[in-house]
């Protein structure tokens, strides 16, 4: 008789609203919502990010306005969820699935917690905590974050190998029971502009986050100026130099810098476009989860990649890069000279 009702599978993204985490979770519900024998609840912000038939949606959009909303949403309205769920289909949740990285505490078979946030394992400066202090706070509150809880899931999904073994190191849960499921990119679909620079072109495709570390690239620029002259090359980035505290700064000590373009953000045509012009991609943020960028480049153009010699990086370049420390700027600047030298 039981094997009349359906498996009740819960997804809990109350926090997701943009970026890489929201098309992964558009991806896990668009999957859901075709599979038979199955009930979902979706725990979300809003629905309208993520909107697909078959879905049962539960919003929770109180839960952004602060840390301490989140964790009394994760530690006690998730466990009222939990049996309200279990009376309203009136069997047991098979499966609940967090998609940020804590581990909420609910009445579930089973639990699966998909773990994103590599700040846990940034070395922050400082000076971080003077352009964003929400990002070195948030490194520690995450390091204490990923504790609480965590021996109660069955299975922990992170995107790569390094990451499995830095999480089972600071949480104790065992490695065995950390999957990784890498990302999957495609660039198909966009049609790049037609980009035809003057001058060899060095690409750094990131958000104005402090953790990103423009300051390193935009010093080893100054530096080879300095030495091949003005007009040899162009360092474009996608930040305009006005979005944050940050940016502002960047902009401040490196704006005189004639071969730095502060581009901003751009459409996917131009950006890919500039995949495909540039001479050599760099890549110097100091964490990351994946690092798209990488990927992306390696997709629509496979030329010559300076990296920062962290794990995430050798790993989704899968080795293929140049690697020099990541606040070394006259370590890449040497790097970026050679570039130059062997076109």
């Amino acid at each position: 008789m039981g094997a009349a009702f359906p498996r009740v599978i819960v997804v809990s993204a109350v926090n997701i609203r943009k970026g890489g985490t929201l098309t992964i979770l558009r991806e896990c519900l668009q999957y859901l919502s075709r599979q038979e024998g199955l009930k979902v609840y979706a725990l979300v912000h809003d629905r309208k990010l993520c909107d697909y038939p078959g879905i049962e949606y539960l919003e929770f959009p109180w839960t952004i306005k602060g840390w301490g909303r989140r964790l009394w949403c994760e530690y006690v309205t998730m466990y009222r969820v939990s049996l309200d769920i279990e009376r309203r289909e009136g069997q047991e949740i098979d499966t609940w699935l967090s998609m940020h990285d804590t581990t909420p505490r609910v009445k579930a078979r089973h639990r699966e917690v998909y773990c994103h946030t590599s700040f846990p394992f940034l070395k922050w400066h400082l000076r971080d905590l003077v352009m964003d202090p929400k990002i070195p706070l948030f490194a520690m509150f995450t390091r204490f974050a990923y504790r609480i809880n965590v021996h109660r899931n069955d299975c922990l999904i992170v995107q790569q190998e390094w990451f499995r073994d830095g999480l089972s190191r600071i949480t104790g849960f065992p490695k065995e029971k950390i999957r990784v499921i890498p990302p999957k990119v495609s660039v198909e679909g966009i049609v790049p502009e037609t980009i035809v620079p003057e001058v060899p072109l060095f690409l750094y495709v990131s958000t104005a986050d402090c953790h990103k570390n423009f300051e390193t690239l935009c010093e080893a620029a100054r530096l080879l100026e300095r030495e091949v002259g003005t007009g040899k090359f162009k360092v474009v980035l996608t930040i305009a130099g006005s979005e944050n505290r940050y940016a502002r700064w960047v902009k401040k000590h490196w704006g005189d810098v004639s071969s730095i373009e502060f581009k901003g953000l751009m459409p996917k045509e131009k950006l890919f476009g500039y995949y495909r012009a540039a001479s050599c991609f760099i890549f110097p943020s100091r964490v990351e989860t994946w690092g798209l960028p990488i990927t992306e480049y390696m997709l629509l153009n496979g030329g010559r990649m300076l990296l920062a010699d962290l794990p995430y990086a050798h790993e989704t370049s899968e080795g293929r890069g140049e690697f020099f420390p990541a606040t070394d700027a006259r370590k890449l600047k040497e790097l970026m000279y050679e570039s130059l030298a062997t076109r």
